[in-house]
C-alpha cells in the first residue's frame, strides 16, 4: 500500500510542479497556446498544434508498422519455432529492447536518412501525377515524418513482441489441440482461437507500444527535420512535443520557458489518457470476445 501510494504521490508532484511552472504560459497565451497552429518563438507565437499533430502522427504510423511485425514475431516464436530457435530469438527481441534509443537515432542519422533520401524521393516522382498520393508522398529531404515512423517502429517491436508473446503462451493447450484434432489447419487455428483468446491483451499491448512512442524523444529528435508544421506530405519534415522540449529547454527562459514546460504537461495529460483508454479498451474487448457485453 505504501508502494503504489508512493507512486500516486510522485505522480501528482510531477503534475502540481510542472503545470504551476507552465501556468504563465497557459494563462498569457490562452486559446492561442493550444490551439495556435504557428509556432514562432522569436515572434511570440507558442502554438502547439504543430507539435502535437507530429507527436500523434508519428507515434500512429509507428505501430502501424511495428503491430503487424510484432504479432508475426510473437506467433512464430510461440506456435512454429523450434525450441532452440525460440530461445535465440527471444534473446535477440529481450536484447533490442535493452538498446539505448540514442543508439537507434544516431545509426539512423549517419547511415540511414541518405537511404530515405533516396527511396523516398523515387516514391514521389513514381506517384507524382496521381491525386491525393501525390500530397502525402511528397518530395523529402530524408528528413521526415516518416523516417521518424521508422525508427520509432524499430524501437517499439521489441516491447509489443515480448507483450504479445507472453500473452500468446497463456492460450490453454487443450483449446489449441481440439482444434486441430476437428480438422483445423494451424492457421485456422491461429485465427479461430489464439487471436480471440488473447485479443483483449493484445489491445493493451498495441496502447502499451503506442504510449511509448509517443513520449520518445532524441531517436525522433535526431532524424524528424525539427520543422514545427502541420502537413499532409508525410516525407517532409516536422517536429515532436518531446523534440522541441529536447531541442530548446537549456537555452529558454521566461514565457518560452514556461510553454516548453507547458509541451510537457500536454504531453504528460496526453500518455495519461492513453493509458486509461488502453485500460477501458482490454475490457470491452474482452467483454466481446466473452459474450457479456
Amino acid at each position: 500500500m505504501l508502494a503504489g501510494a508512493a507512486v500516486l504521490l510522485i505522480l501528482l508532484l510531477i503534475a502540481v510542479t510542472t503545470t504551476n511552472q507552465a501556468w504563465p504560459a497557459f494563462s498569457e497565451l490562452g486559446a492561442d497556446y493550444f490551439l495556435g497552429t504557428e509556432r514562432i518563438p522569436s515572434e511570440g507565437l507558442y502554438g502547439i498544434l504543430p507539435l502535437v499533430f507530429g507527436t500523434v502522427l508519428v507515434s500512429l504510423l509507428a505501430v502501424l508498422f511495428a503491430v503487424p511485425v510484432s504479432i508475426g514475431i510473437a506467433l512464430f516464436i510461440t506456435e512454429l519455432a523450434h525450441r532452440r530457435v525460440r530461445g535465440s530469438i527471444t534473446l535477440v527481441i529481450d536484447l533490442l529492447a535493452a538498446v539505448p534509443s540514442v543508439v537507434f537515432g544516431l545509426w539512423a542519422f549517419y547511415e540511414l536518412i541518405p537511404v530515405f533520401h533516396s527511396v523516398f524521393n523515387s516514391i514521389a516522382d513514381a506517384v507524382s501525377g496521381i491525386p491525393v498520393l501525390n500530397t502525402l508522398f511528397g518530395q523529402s529531404s530524408g528528413f521526415s515524418f516518416m523516417s521518424a515512423a521508422v525508427i520509432l517502429g524499430l524501437m517499439i517491436i521489441p516491447i509489443i513482441t515480448s507483450v504479445t508473446r507472453e500473452v500468446f503462451l497463456t492460450v490453454p493447450v487443450n483449446d489449441k489441440s481440439g482444434a486441430l484434432a476437428l480438422g483445423a489447419t494451424r492457421w485456422e487455428m491461429i485465427k479461430g482461437v489464439v487471436i480471440p483468446h488473447s485479443s483483449g491483451c493484445l489491445t493493451g499491448a498495441v496502447m502499451l507500444g503506442l504510449g511509448r512512442a509517443m513520449g520518445e524523444t532524441v531517436a525522433v529528435a535526431l532524424v524528424i527535420g525539427a520543422s514545427p508544421q502541420i502537413s499532409a506530405n508525410l516525407f517532409g519534415k516536422g517536429e515532436t512535443m518531446p523534440g522541441q522540449i529536447l531541442r530548446s529547454l537549456s537555452e529558454a527562459g521566461g514565457l518560452y520557458r514556461s510553454a516548453l514546460i507547458g509541451l510537457g504537461v500536454c504531453l504528460f495529460v496526453l500518455t495519461v489518457l492513453i493509458n486509461m483508454s488502453a485500460r477501458r479498451m482490454v475490457v470491452l474487448v474482452d467483454r466481446r470476445i466473452k459474450g457479456t457485453a
